[in-house]
């Protein structure tokens, strides 16, 4: 990625936690990268192109994000650890950035760019995302069956769409560590 695209890309995301996408200036966004506008709109065409890259932007630090966590696990962590580390990393993210958890519930709000049209390179919903989080959860740990990596995060998703406590590690490895013995006589 170019110095110059890298810079209107992180301006362009300060000015969106600053302030709701249409009050956006492309003049401010430039002007704050050290660019002109003309290097603006040869990297991105417009203010909705500068919108796409954003969104697909969010999508890859998140994802990015879930390959650390499953990464940084410290030696001994169980695979159900690792599941739950996901899944927090998963309600922190969306509650620390918009695009974000736009991208993962499909709430797109007026403040935010215009989610990329279905089909487009920029495209990525919820369960595009999921899957992704899901397939490198499952990639990361062998042992885990995929349903039981896409449940960790699905379980996150919930606590994004109906927020409640964060949940703390205990409660989702409970939760991700299968049916309680109570349960299983029923």
């Amino acid at each position: 990625m170019s110095a110059a695209r890298e810079s209107l890309l992180k301006a362009a995301e300060a000015a969106l936690c600053a302030r709701p996408w249409p009050a956006v200036r492309m003049v401010e966004v430039a002007t704050a990268a050290g660019v002109s506008r003309q290097t603006l709109y040869n990297e991105f065409g417009g203010k909705e192109g500068l919108g796409r890259a954003l969104v697909r932007r969010a999508a890859d630090w998140y994802l990015d994000g879930v390959d650390r966590t499953l990464a940084a696990a410290p030696p001994g962590h169980t695979a159900a650890e690792r599941l739950a580390a996901v899944a927090e990393w998963t309600v922190r993210a969306a509650r620390a950035r918009a695009l974000v958890r736009a991208l993962l519930t499909g709430a797109w709000g007026p403040a935010l760019p215009v989610p990329p049209p279905a089909g487009s390179r920029y495209a990525v919903g919820p369960g595009e995302l999921t899957r992704a989080a899901r397939d490198r959860a499952a990639a990361a740990l062998p042992q885990e069956p995929a349903r039981r990596c896409e449940l960790a995060v699905r379980l996150a998703l919930s606590y994004v769409v109906a927020p409640g406590e964060e949940p703390g590690e205990r409660e989702l490895l409970r939760l991700l560590s299968g049916p309680s013995r109570r349960a299983a006589g029923r």
